[in-house]
């Protein structure tokens, strides 16, 4: 089946299940860019972020089988609350292996949609191997965070929903961990804004993605020390490294500093509540890493960050 009609398949299977996340505008913003921004606000999807779509859409496709046996998968966060909240709309047993500097907001709503967590010392040992062992053991099935290509085109119905209402744009930011979110993003854009330029954001100390885009080769960044937890991923996967060579046009990264800057313009100008992870789209252009054209579309991917952090932030 050809990518989009997979995406389409996966925007109908969601239907009814993960909200229609809105599209805000700030005057401000497009007076600071020379541009007309649209974000999405999957800040305000379930549990909090896109992840919602990838995972309904992977495990409502399970078999009876797999269900019974239940599910397991390694995420710092978002992808964790996920699987453990459609594992208790689907009735699947949930398993999540999560690093212990995981932020505590995150672990807490893990543990509170019904999921097992299992913790872990990053420095020693990696969740995928942990995950995968556990896995083997007790007959689970892995729910990975990126790396499947009904999770990225869960993820991608976000930019479908983006494109069904706007129609057109000359270009969409997208955060970048693992690629499941922007590889998906890009296959929609190439389908419905044939000259729409998709560009993927980073952090310069995770820039694995980033390496991986411009030469062609694929990199790896262990723990990257950045504020954007969602984008520590180690490097993009086997499924997602393809599509992002194929179907995104560029990757830039911003700073940690660009990062918490754009954390304050969405809180104090915009009364939004985004994740570091969430506002790299809105970095990259506040801190001209990314020059604006025309209309310009930003996915605002979560907005699940605990209170502490947002207090460094907005003191910072």
């Amino acid at each position: 089946m050809e990518l989009f009609e997979i995406l389409k398949s996966a925007q109908k299977r969601i239907e009814g299940h993960a909200h229609i996340t809105p599209i805000m505008t700030s005057r401000t913003l497009n007076q600071l860019t020379g541009a007309d921004i649209f974000l999405k606000c999957e800040n305000f999807q379930r549990m909090g972020a896109f992840k919602f779509r990838g995972a309904y859409n992977a495990m409502s496709r399970l078999t009876d089988n797999q269900k019974k046996h239940g599910v397991i998968t390694h995420s710092s966060g978002n992808h964790a609350q996920a699987v453990a909240l459609v594992g208790r709309l689907l009735g699947i047993k949930t398993v999540v292996v999560m690093p212990d500097d995981a932020p505590l907001i995150k672990r807490a709503a893990t543990e509170a949609y019904g999921a097992s967590v299992i913790g872990y010392d990053p420095a020693e040992t990696s969740r995928e191997k942990i995950s995968q062992d556990l896995a083997n053991r007790h007959d689970y099935t892995l729910v990975p965070p990126y790396d499947h290509i009904d999770i990225v085109a869960g993820q991608g119905t976000a930019a479908m929903e983006l494109f069904d209402e706007l129609n057109w744009l000359d270009m969409l930011l997208a955060p970048c961990g693992g690629g499941g979110l922007l590889s998906g993003c890009a296959v929609a854009a190439r389908a419905m804004s044939a000259n729409c330029r998709v560009i993927g954001i980073e952090p310069k100390s995770a820039d694995d993605a980033a390496k991986s885009f411009h030469s062609g080769k694929l990199h790896t960044v262990t723990n990257p020390p950045t504020i954007a937890d969602g984008t520590r991923t180690p490097s993009l996967g086997t499924v997602t490294f393809p599509l992002v060579l194929k179907y995104v046009d560029d990757m830039q990264t911003v700073s940690e500093n660009a990062i918490m800057e754009a954390v304050k313009f969405l809180f104090y100008r915009m009364k939004l509540v985004v994740e570091p992870s969430g506002a790299l789209g809105v970095a990259a252009l506040l801190s001209g890493e990314v020059q604006a054209q025309g209309r310009v579309g930003i996915i605002l991917s979560g907005g699940n960050i605990d209170g502490a952090t947002m207090e460094m932030i907005l003191d910072s």
